[in-house]
């Protein structure tokens, strides 16, 4: 039997309407810096460190379907509740929609847990930390089940 090869993720592909706003609110939101750029303003690679981390690609029209089949939401873990809570000061000036308030636990007594929102597009996305979150001394938003999964 073969063996499984060894796997990362190298870098998400998002479709958006407007490239410009998308950028600057990625730049903004997770301090992502260009990689590259297309000259005709059709994509936009943003990363760290030279590193590709998410592709923008502005091919697409209205907001995004919940409710088909494809991406349900987009996670990024940073170290602590404090990055958790700067990412939330910087979307909180962004006026974005949150989907719960403040950072939540990712489940009833979890330590784990983070902050959920929309992008300009209505993609849904995550900022966690695996830890620290009990100590905030909130409950969850859905008791018997993952608040990544409702939202």
């Amino acid at each position: 039997m073969p063996t499984a090869p060894t796997i990362s993720t190298g870098h998400i592909g998002l479709n958006v309407t407007d490239l410009d706003r998308s950028r600057a609110f990625y730049q903004r939101v997770l301090g992502l810096e260009p990689v590259r750029e297309d000259p005709e303003g059709r994509f936009a690679f943003l990363g760290r460190e030279g590193r590709p981390v998410l592709t923008l690609w502005r091919q697409s029209a209205g907001r995004f379907a919940t409710a088909t089949p494809g991406l349900h939401h987009l996670s990024f873990e940073v170290g602590s509740v404090e990055e958790v809570r700067a990412v939330e000061r910087v979307l909180g000036e962004l006026g974005a929609e949150f989907a719960h308030e403040g950072v939540v636990p990712h489940g009833e007594g979890a330590d784990s847990g983070g902050v959920f929102f929309a992008d300009p597009d209505g993609i849904r996305l995550e900022v966690f930390t695996a830890s620290g979150v009990a100590a905030e001394g909130v409950h969850a938003p859905h008791a018997a089940a993952p608040t990544c999964g409702f939202f």
